[in-house]
């Protein structure tokens, strides 16, 4: 089965690839869950505005990585949650709401797949996340839980 991925999958490609997988892993794995579309001629068109949208978001090199990880230092990140009065979160922390709380504070764009999360976060107060930016470089940042208002 030939197929296109719309998202980095391990062990096979990232967003853009042209891949050719067995069927029942196509059928059932990849494009139930959006890592990837089947190949047409149309869908080839299609490769094109992949690609640009993964460069877009796609750290350059170790440079970029280092730039980009001083920023994401430099930054007070606050994530507002919904929490009862004892400090508790109705929840946990996602790593979505963190990369919402970094653009919010004036960071650079993150995707939420390089957000490393050790435990859940499920309590107000200060807690510290990882970002994995490159192969060779991961970040560390302060963010500060805080109830919604």
């Amino acid at each position: 089965m030939k197929l296109i991925l719309t998202a980095p999958v391990d062990n096979l490609g990232v967003a853009g690839d042209i891949v050719e997988v067995k069927n029942g892993y196509g059928r059932n794995y990849l494009v139930p869950r959006g890592f990837a579309i089947t190949w047409t001629k149309g869908g080839e068109k299609q490769i094109e505005g992949i690609k640009r949208a993964r460069d877009a978001r796609e750290i350059r090199g170790v440079e970029h990585a280092q730039e980009v990880r001083q920023q994401l230092e430099g930054v007070d990140v606050q994530v507002p949650v919904r929490a009862s009065q004892d400090g508790k979160l109705f929840g946990s922390v996602t790593p979505s709401l963190i990369v919402g709380a970094i653009k919010k504070a004036g960071g650079p764009a993150v995707d939420k797949r390089a957000i490393q999360i050790g435990k859940p976060i499920r309590a107000l107060g200060e807690h510290t996340v990882g970002v994995r930016l490159h192969d060779a470089v991961s970040a560390h940042i302060g963010i500060t839980v805080v109830a919604d208002a």
